[in-house]
């Protein structure tokens, strides 16, 4: 059996590029239309999941309604919880403490920001649910709502890339992923079949 799993990162959101993580700001209006023309052309999608964060759920619940699609809203499919870096852009984290932001792109492993979830824990996370999402909805064509850092660590994980550069693959806001899953027996074989792309 040969089923996909689409992958829709959340558009642009209400406080310009900073470091969101957890924190839960909503979408813009351009965040808003950005998402719409992503999944105009067509709505193949059999089930849609959603983290719960508004960004993502809100245009997950909007979509679900429209076209009659079930939804479940999932809390593991959150962005990776930056800690003290929440909410604050890349300019105020340089002029903050300048070696500490390059050193947690140069080893994100061993820099975790402060009261941050770490790269390996948000990695198990992330696995896991991406593992029960495959058992529980195989066999459907499933859209997944969700953020930059978690489309991330799902292509890392489908693509054996190290997670030391995992931040080298760029998810530009509404962005659609495709990974198409051979399924045999509960044994799964997942391609990338196009990023950020459109259908």
């Amino acid at each position: 059996m040969t089923f996909f799993i689409d992958l829709l990162r959340h558009g642009d959101v209400e406080g310009g590029v900073r470091y969101r993580g957890q924190q839960d700001d909503p979408l813009s209006e351009l965040g808003w239309q950005q998402m719409r023309a992503a999944t105009a052309k067509q709505q193949p999608w059999q089930q849609i999941i959603s983290s719960t964060l508004c960004r993502c759920a809100d245009f997950a619940a909007e979509l679900s309604t429209q076209y009659a699609i079930p939804l479940q809203r999932q809390p593991a499919f959150m962005e990776i919880s930056f800690g003290d870096w929440e909410g604050k852009t890349a300019s105020q984290l340089e002029q903050e403490d300048k070696a500490g932001f390059y050193a947690f792109y140069d080893d994100p492993l061993n820099n975790t920001p402060s009261n941050a979830e770490s790269l390996l824990q948000f990695q198990q996370r992330i696995q896991s649910a991406w593992q029960d999402l495959l058992i529980t909805h195989n066999n459907k064509h499933t859209l997944l709502v969700a953020h930059a850092g978690v489309i991330r660590m799902i292509l890392a994980e489908v693509l054996s890339i190290p997670l030391q550069a995992m931040f080298r693959i760029q998810v530009p806001h509404a962005a659609l992923t495709r990974i198409v899953i051979h399924n045999d027996d509960l044994k799964f074989y997942p391609q990338l079949q196009f990023h950020a792309g459109s259908l």
